[in-house]
């Protein structure tokens, strides 16, 4: 590609129940003007801006690409869009703006992922979730927990009950979420008590317990993107993507087999290949946990075990703090927070916060690549970036 797209800035919300930011409009309005700020852009030279929100009922409030402006007036004319990819709708809008970047149409743009979510009913949150699956075989009252209940009974069946290990990630992504001041749940909750079914730990859905679950969260993060002459010529902080990819998959889970995540698999390969590194070379990745055992599926795809064998990264201490490949060091979806149309922003601004040292409690030694993983639907749609620092 001969325009290069970085990363130049950013922002970040909270993520959790957040009663002061009370729809997606005071969301979105919270992280864009920081994020401009952050990269030294007035609005006014923003020539392109995406919006991702999942919504789909959550909200009564569409077309959310028309409040952008409302929180910053100076882009009234912007073009912006909205854009919608299921649990991946955060990386489709980054990817909307890299593409404007990258097809040579102008030089800055904001990308926004956004989600209000503690406004409905709790009891309502499954049904409209199940958006992002394929109702006519996959409608059931549990919502997404019942699908990947579904995924973790199939993936015990060929490769033995691994429920310790999804503890030990649950663990794990708690314990890091420690160090993130804006995770959702900022405190450590242990083995022991991830593994137990208890009162404050009870089964959701088949093998799945309360904290083997990413949380409703609210919350929203902004990338500013910009070419590489323009990054140099800020003169502050460039996020280069080395690679990045988008595979698609079958929708229905009956059409494939449901523990090989192979539009993953595929994502992941082509990143590597067109960054032309392995693994290994990686510092840390930033994955899609939505349940505990997606990241442990996930860590086969990545390439970091063979298949079948993701439970031994976690039971190895291949993906702790310290690890060959330290994995969610923000606390990931499970412990950060899982607001659907910032995750895949919020995942990239954790990467890049790694990448230039600005991390704090987080912060890794010697970072530099990093990988990110977002999915929408159960490997459905899925995003790879590899991300070096430029400057």
């Amino acid at each position: 590609m001969s325009n290069r797209a970085c990363i130049v800035g950013w922002s970040h919300s909270p993520f959790g129940r957040l009663d002061d930011r009370p729809d997606v409009e005071s969301l979105i309005a919270s992280v864009a003007g920081p994020a401009l700020d952050h990269a030294g852009i007035a609005p006014q030279d923003v020539g392109f801006a995406s919006v991702g929100v999942f919504n789909n009922g959550l909200t009564p409030q569409g077309f959310e690409g028309g409040l952008l402006s409302l929180g910053e007036p100076a882009m009234r004319f912007t073009p912006v869009v909205h854009v919608e990819n299921a649990c991946a709708t955060g990386s489709a809008a980054l990817h909307a703006a890299l593409d404007y970047i990258e097809s040579g149409r102008g030089r800055i743009a904001l990308a926004v992922g956004a989600e209000k979510m503690t406004a409905l009913p709790s009891k309502l949150i499954p049904n409209v979730l199940l958006s992002g699956c394929y109702r006519k075989e996959e409608e059931n009252p549990l919502g997404f927990a019942g699908i990947f209940g579904r995924i973790a009974e199939a993936y015990f069946e060929r490769h033995g009950d691994r429920r310790e290990e999804m503890a030990m990630i649950a663990a794990k992504n708690h314990a890091n979420a420690q160090h993130n001041p804006l995770a959702h749940v900022q405190r450590a909750l242990g083995f022991a008590f991830c593994n137990e079914i208890s009162d404050r730990n009870p089964l959701v859905a088949g093998p799945l317990r309360r904290t083997d679950c990413s949380m409703v969260s609210d919350g929203a993060a902004a990338v500013v993107i910009a070419d590489e002459a323009t990054a140099a010529a800020l003169g502050r902080r460039a996020i280069r993507f080395r690679a990045r990819t988008h595979v698609n998959d079958y929708l229905p889970l009956s059409k494939r087999d449901p523990i090989a995540f192979e539009g993953a698999r595929y994502a992941w390969e082509k990143a590597k290949s067109e960054a032309g590194i392995s693994i290994d070379d990686l510092s840390l990745v930033e994955t899609h946990d939505c349940f505990t055992v997606a990241e442990m599926i996930e860590y086969e795809a990545m390439g970091l075990v063979p298949s079948g064998q993701g439970w031994r990264a976690i039971r190895e201490g291949m993906t702790e703090r310290g690890g060959r490949l330290p994995v969610n060091v923000s606390g990931g979806l499970k412990a950060k927070g899982h607001p659907l149309g910032a995750t895949g922003v919020s995942q990239h601004v954790m990467a890049a916060m790694q990448l230039v040292g600005e991390a704090g409690e987080m912060q890794l030694p010697d970072v530099k690549l990093a990988g990110v993983f977002n999915m929408g639907g159960a490997a459905v749609t899925n995003y790879v970036s590899i991300l070096e620092r430029a400057r």
